[in-house]
């Protein structure tokens, strides 16, 4: 016969076995929670590691790549801060300029240094000029010229190794062997004078590059080494740099020539050009024709004998027989108007069934030139 003590075994038994159970299932939902999340966390790290951007996709964004710094083709913010930058192909005249330049400043430079001097374009491209002061090398002579006719500066840098080449050349140094740099010392008084005789050379080529597109010339203001005694604008404003590169057999160095675009803003129209001759907006035979069809066109002229302005009450008043006095003589002069412009004034008369008006005065001409209509008009005269 069952006790108590049996009856209350097989109930805590019942429980745990109660109880067993409920735990394994809630470790089984736990463990697919566990998994469930593990999975999400996974899905989550690998979004994540794909919105990670690499090294390269950063640079690219921010157009900071070292590798593309020197490049025409920028992208992300730097191609927005320099966006106001002027680039030199949106003018193809000054590559014209500048391929003559070269080709005039070869021939001089080997007449003023008796030696085989090869001149070439290294290239053209828009910088700040801010920019630029700062990369200069130093030690460098920089001339610092006037546009006369243009009303503005430009900048001409010669490097240390194309002065100690010229100053060798010029002071009878031997071929073959290597030029000396003394640094750390400024340039003497007879090297710069040196210098400043073959930066006279190129500015006097470049008068003659820049003739056929307009009447320029290039005056030497003052020679400078130290890059902030040469500020010829302001920092931010864009400029055009000329990079030539001169080359004596085994010595040699660059010029670079910088214009500022405010410089270069008078002949904007024809830098502009593709070919010299080309036209924009005026063409001489289209202005010919336009002449000859106006000489040719008819237009009405009005003689008028008075002119009075009235209130609108008294012309509604107006009745038949009522009487308009008109303040003129009889040998008053009439107005010939061609619309409301008026032309001249003539006196008026009869010629046989008609009336007439006889021209007193000159025609009334405008102040616009009239050269082309005339021009036309002899034309007409001539062929007729």
């Amino acid at each position: 016969m069952a006790g108590p003590d049996d009856d209350f075994d097989d109930l805590a038994a019942e429980w745990g076995a109660a109880m067993a159970e409920q735990v394994g299932e809630a470790e089984g939902d736990a463990a697919d929670w566990a998994a469930k999340l593990a999975d999400t966390s996974d899905v989550a790290d690998r979004k994540a590691a794909d919105r990670v951007l690499t090294q390269d996709e950063v640079d690219g964004l921010l157009g900071f790549n070292p590798d593309e710094l020197g490049l025409s083709e920028q992208s992300g913010i730097r191609a927005i801060i320099n966006s106001a930058l002027v680039s030199y192909e949106r003018l193809p005249m000054l590559e014209i300029v500048f391929d003559r330049l070269v080709r005039l400043l070869t021939t001089s430079l080997r007449n003023f240094t008796s030696d085989n001097v090869e001149v070439s374009l290294d290239g053209i491209k828009s910088v700040r000029f801010g920019d630029y002061l700062n990369s200069i090398p130093l030690p460098a002579i920089l001339s610092v010229f006037r546009a006369e006719q243009w009303d503005g500066f430009g900048l001409m840098t010669v490097d240390s190794a194309l002065t100690y080449s010229i100053i060798d050349v010029l002071l009878g140094g031997r071929r073959g062997v290597t030029t000396m740099k003394v640094e750390g010392r400024p340039y003497t008084t007879i090297e710069t004078s040196l210098v400043q005789r073959m930066i006279e050379v190129v500015l006097a080529d470049a008068e003659h590059a820049f003739r056929p597109i307009s009447e320029i010339h290039f005056s030497l203001d003052r020679l400078e080494t130290n890059p902030r005694f040469a500020a010829i604008t302001r920092s931010a404003n864009a400029a055009i740099l000329v990079n030539l590169r001169i080359d004596m057999e085994d010595r040699g160095g660059r010029i670079e020539m910088l214009i500022p675009y405010a410089t270069l803003e008078p002949i904007r129209d024809v830098l502009l050009q593709q070919f010299m001759g080309e036209k924009f907006g005026r063409d001489a035979t289209w202005e010919g024709h336009l002449a000859t069809e106006i000489w040719q066109a008819k237009a009405d002229v009005h003689a008028v004998l008075y002119e009075k302005r009235l209130p609108l009450r008294e012309i509604m008043n107006l009745d038949v027989g009522d009487t308009l006095m008109l303040d003129v003589k009889p040998d008053d002069l009439v107005e010939l108007r061609c619309g409301d412009q008026v032309l001249t004034e003539g006196r008026m008369g009869r010629a046989g069934e008609h009336v007439a008006v006889q021209v007193m005065r000159p025609l009334r001409r405008s102040n616009t030139t009239l050269a082309a209509f005339e021009a036309a008009g002899q034309v007409r005269k001539e062929a007729s």
